[in-house]
């Protein structure tokens, strides 16, 4: 039985994709090693079955002077400790799904050359992964590249981004278009680093809708913590219907009853809106790391299935107008839900599965 290295950084666009991967590669039989840094000891859980191991590692983005200095130190010794881990594994394929944690695994992997891959969920090839990508045999994408292409195109092979189970099996699910005086369902959410701007600016927006659609209003929204009370007296004061949580477990199927959705453009938000087919107005996070969001919303938007707002475009009035304008047209809605389905890769997992199967063969 071959072993598979699985390195992935602390998020859940880098993990929900390796948790893909790791269910489907022991499916076929494989054993999976996850080698990350000491975050890692938590993610038991989330990969049951496999192996845990820590090497060291560090970001360039600590702005202390202490940090600059001792990270290039913490990655070469990530580099060493995770060259000796490998040598003594001896895996089939390692496949890196970016966060820095993956990259001392990585080149140390490169180094050793054993066979390699790396997933690049974002139109725009991430920081970490830019650290190897010339360097590895396989770089598996999920939107076009725009920005920081690497040198040989040839080794890029576009696969879609692994899904979470509970979204594949909500993978296609019909729309709902809205009826002439049915309910209209709004679904908001933002993560924990951009729901605050949603917070201060949805409900004036809807404060601002003609009467008729504020009453047929139906709002589910993600909210921090210290904003829900704040929210809730603002719906609660225009007699909105609203549903407010700092978190939902259960956000797939919240995105399948709405009939619209406002939310960041990260990857995994672009692929799964598109996997499930609903139309979204999407607000790319500002302060991303190279703008990596913006591209993926532009992925959404050109083949139909959406807009896209710049956060300091959206004011209370602006985004009143788009909603106003995207519930008055219930055709539309739908055309735009059935639009982004065509940007959908729900067997991704599958494929980059056969991927490192094809690494494994050319070992």
């Amino acid at each position: 039985m071959s072993t598979i290295v699985l390195s992935a950084g602390g998020t859940g666009g880098h993990l929900f994709p390796a948790q893909a991967l790791a269910g489907e590669l022991v499916r076929r039989g494989r054993k999976i090693v996850v080698m990350t840094d000491s975050r890692g000891r938590s993610y038991a859980d989330a990969f049951p079955g496999a192996r845990i191991e820590i090497v060291p590692s560090a970001a360039f983005s600590d702005r202390s002077v202490l940090g600059l200095v001792s990270a290039p130190f913490e990655i070469a010794a990530g580099i060493v400790v995770s060259l000796a881990k490998l040598l003594r594994i001896r895996p089939a394929a390692v496949v890196g799904f970016g966060g820095y944690p993956s990259v001392p695994v990585m080149l140390a992997a490169c180094f050793a050359r054993f066979p390699t891959a790396i997933l690049t969920p974002d139109a725009v090839l991430g920081r970490a992964n830019r650290l190897v990508a010339n360097w590895v045999r396989v770089i598996a994408a999920n939107f076009p590249l725009v920005r920081f292409i690497p040198k040989d195109m040839s080794k890029v092979v576009y696969i879609g981004n692994p899904l979470r189970p509970e979204v594949i099996d909500l993978v296609g699910a019909p729309y709902e278009t809205p009826a002439a005086d049915g309910p209209l369902r709004l679904l908001v959410f933002g993560g924990s680093q951009g729901a605050r701007v949603f917070s201060e600016r949805v409900p004036p927006a809807v404060a601002l809708l003609p009467e008729e659609l504020k009453a047929r209003l139906e709002i589910v929204q993600q909210c921090r913590a210290e904003d829900l009370e704040t929210v809730r007296v603002a719906y609660s004061a225009m007699g909105v219907k609203a549903e407010l949580a700092a978190f939902f477990r259960d956000m797939p199927l919240r995105m399948v009853r709405a009939h619209l959705v406002v939310a960041r453009s990260g990857a995994g938000t672009v692929s799964e809106l598109a996997a499930i087919g609903r139309p979204a107005i999407l607000v790319p996070l500002p302060h991303a790391l190279d703008d990596n969001q913006t591209p993926n919303a532009d992925a959404l938007v050109q083949i139909g299935g959406g807009w896209r707002v710049a956060q300091k475009d959206l004011t209370p009035e602006k985004l009143a107008g788009m909603l106003a304008a995207a519930f008055s047209d219930p055709q539309a809605l739908a055309k735009c839900a059935a639009d982004a389905r065509k940007l959908a890769k729900p067997d991704a997992t599958l494929r980059l599965a056969d991927l490192v199967e094809k690494l494994e063969a050319s070992a």
